[in-house]
């Protein structure tokens, strides 16, 4: 099988059961148009996003690395009512970026975007003390995700769920000897989640648009 026949595939799925939506479409567009790296999580991915956090009710969601805000207005668009988003973005033009396409997609009244390097800013999130969060959603600098995941679990609840994106990395995971630091982080996240009693998780493997990677889902025991 090739990356053209995954992509083919990832074509069906959207075709069938992800509907057009002029502001998703619309982060995309504008995001390409600012030069931002065409990294955004895949159509089917968003709605995967958004299910699991309709599944579990979420009223509060963390997300690590905002890009444009595609993937932000999937996951804002399935708080419960009253629910809040915070997205931290180190990048400042992508932040930019996000913050038009989230008030585009009319949803700037629930999503807070902070700009800065999350190993700032999460110590600063977490000193404001704010309710656990339902949903934590990983997609930044991959070499930091073991660091983004303990503040995750720190500012969650027992049910909450965590999610960290392209865990996988081409295989790369598995090399022990690899001098990629986005793999070794991976690796390095793996290692701390079979440690860590307090959730309980598992990696899927992905094909698709985007090549060939997966994700971790982690749910918090205690």
């Amino acid at each position: 099988m090739s990356h053209e026949q995954w992509t083919a595939v990832d074509r069906f799925i959207d075709d069938n059961l992800v509907a057009s939506d002029a502001a998703l479409d619309r982060a995309l567009k504008t995001s390409a148009a600012a030069g931002l790296p065409p990294i955004a999580v895949t159509p089917s991915q968003g709605k995967l996003l958004n299910l699991l956090a309709r599944a579990i009710c979420a009223r509060t969601i963390l997300e690590l690395g905002t890009l444009g805000g595609y993937s932000t207005i999937w996951l804002a668009r399935a708080l419960a009512p009253g629910g809040r988003l915070v997205t931290l973005e180190a990048n400042p033009a992508y932040a930019q970026v996000a913050a038009t396409n989230i008030t585009a997609a009319g949803l700037s009244d629930i999503v807070d975007v902070r700009t800065g390097n999350a190993h700032e800013t999460l110590p600063e999130l977490a000193a404001e003390k704010p309710d656990p969060f339902d949903l934590v959603f990983i997609d930044a600098d991959k070499q930091s995700s073991p660091d983004y995941f303990t503040w995750a679990l720190a500012l969650s609840r027992p049910g909450s769920l965590i999610i960290t994106d392209n865990v996988i990395r081409d295989g790369a995971v598995i090399d022990a000897d690899s001098d990629d630091p986005s793999a070794l982080g991976s690796r390095r996240l793996h290692a701390l989640l079979g440690a860590e009693q307090r959730v309980s998780a598992t990696t899927i493997q992905t094909v698709g648009a985007k090549g060939y990677d997966g994700f971790t889902l982690a749910l918090v025991l205690s």
